[in-house]
């Protein structure tokens, strides 16, 4: 039964192709991507799309397309389904889009490509779907007059009255429907791990940052107990799956502006790899089991502070990270908020001078995030990034930005070790002035790299997998625990 794309299968060509356009031509869904940029474009948005529904999905869809439309250039195409209906186009065979988006939806995106010959989709007042779609296709060419290739439940009728039936990535249960009209000719499938690229997407690598709630503890020379060593262990969790939450949001939010990116374009969802419903499952699932964990086991302190990062976040991705400097500065309080959190757990006064060294090195490491998108865009010929307000040339400024914050981080540390604060943790303070070389040469590395275009992960998850920032860590570690004895 099955063949591989591109092997002829028509003798007749005279029998048209039905393409279906959401999952099946394209591996992402056209109302809900645009749903996503109405959402970001006005968030408040959000209350009133429940009411869009209730009147009928073709009112919903009518009403979100007056004021957003998705970028149709950066659409994810499924490879294999595009390379098989441009050979069968080639072989002469009438290749028809036949999809329940608007037509002139239908109509844009088809337009790149060249290999339709005519484009059916919902209009005066018909919500091309399911039944509406068969009875089309079966007054334009007769039952069995056609081949149809889908992918979901809603395809089903149609695939009952087609001669042959295509499907695109389907569940197991609508295969299983199809397979009893006795006319599937071939399935295709993408290749992909979903467990992996669930991983991917909430990117537990970027957990790394969540250890900086450990370190209040060490640094006030406070001796954990089983008790404390748990609480903190919940909150390095909880803020895990908030920030992935957070994660899954931006990524569905920057669709288009992640694929415009070299890296980012591969991300899940901007590639289509991951269907959009995952997400609006994901994102509340993994919001739940972060503020979940807080409330049942942590103290009101740290609830409020998780709050208040996820407030921060929110407006991060809505609106605070399209304003240049500004989105810098936020990126830099979300890693010192973190050590905030590790102190309120901990019972712990916050040292100023933890608070004042993290705010410029961490400061300094949101700038090297910035500075080496903007090395990227700058070696595709861009002037400008996609859904952030800074320019190409701003790189050199950035740079200078950079650099002098990550050495008035090693400044503060400097004035530390003179303050009289020291001599109340460490016996012998003045070994810490072995560190400051360190630091110097730990964050100046950092820099060179993003220099060279080098540097192609957030700076602190880069420290995680570099072996040069495991020796440097271990050393300071020796030299601390040699000032605290």
């Amino acid at each position: 039964m099955a063949i591989k794309a591109g092997i002829d299968v028509e003798a007749n060509n005279n029998i048209p192709l039905c393409v279906d356009l959401d999952g099946t031509l394209i591996a992402t869904d056209t109302l809900m991507e645009s749903a996503l940029i109405l959402i970001k474009l006005k968030p408040w948005f959000i209350f009133i799309l429940p009411f869009w529904i209730l009147k009928g999905k073709l009112y919903f869809k009518n009403q979100i397309h007056k004021i957003a439309v998705p970028v149709y250039e950066s659409l994810p195409f499924n490879d294999n389904v595009l390379e098989f209906l441009t050979k069968e186009h080639s072989k002469g065979r009438k290749i028809i889009l036949a999809t329940a988006s608007q037509a002139d939806i239908a109509v844009n995106v088809a337009e790149s490509l060249g290999i339709f010959d005519d484009i059916i989709g919902s209009e005066n007042g018909i919500n091309l779907r399911a039944e509406h779609k068969r009875d089309r296709l079966i007054k334009l060419f007769g039952e069995k007059g056609f081949d149809y290739m889908g992918d979901s439940k809603a395809d089903i009728p149609v695939f009952e009255k087609s001669r042959f039936a295509y499907l695109v990535n389907p569940k197991k249960k609508i295969l299983d429907q199809a397979n009893k009209f006795g006319n599937v000719k071939h399935v295709f499938k993408n290749k992909s791990n979903k467990i992996k690229l669930l991983i991917k997407e909430i990117r537990v690598y970027q957990w790394v940052k969540n250890t900086l709630i450990f370190l209040p503890v060490l640094m006030a020379h406070k001796t954990p107990d089983f008790s404390l060593i748990t609480q903190l262990l919940i909150a390095f969790f909880s803020f895990g799956f908030i920030a992935s939450s957070v994660y899954v949001v931006n990524d569905l939010l920057d669709l288009n502006s992640d694929r415009s990116h070299p890296r980012k374009c591969r991300r899940p969802f901007a590639s289509g790899q991951l269907p959009l419903t995952i997400g609006f499952t994901l994102a509340p699932m993994l919001l739940l089991l972060g503020f979940g964990l807080s409330a049942a086991f942590l103290n009101w302190q740290f609830n409020a502070v998780i709050w208040s990062y996820f407030g921060l976040t929110t407006a991060y991705s809505f609106l605070l990270k399209r304003i240049h400097i500004f989105d810098i500065i936020i990126l830099s309080m979300l890693y010192t908020i973190r050590l905030f959190a590790g102190a309120v757990v901990a019972g712990v006064p916050s040292s100023p001078w933890l608070m004042a060294f993290s705010m410029f090195i961490f400061f300094s490491l949101a700038v090297v995030k910035r500075y080496t998108e903007l090395l990227v865009m700058k070696q595709e010929n861009r002037t400008k990034t996609a859904g952030r307000g800074y320019l190409t040339s701003d790189a050199d400024l950035l740079l200078s930005i950079g650099t002098t914050s990550g050495l008035l981080s090693v400044l503060v540390f400097a004035l530390y070790i003179n303050s009289k604060e020291i001599t109340f943790l460490y016996k012998n303070p003045h070994l810490l002035y072995l560190v400051a070389p360190l630091l110097l040469f730990g964050i100046l590395r950092i820099w060179f790299k993003a220099h060279r275009g080098e540097m192609n992960d957030d700076p602190i998850v880069f420290a995680g997998k570099d072996p040069a920032s495991y020796i440097i860590g271990a050393i300071i570690f020796i030299i601390v625990l040699g000032a605290s004895l």
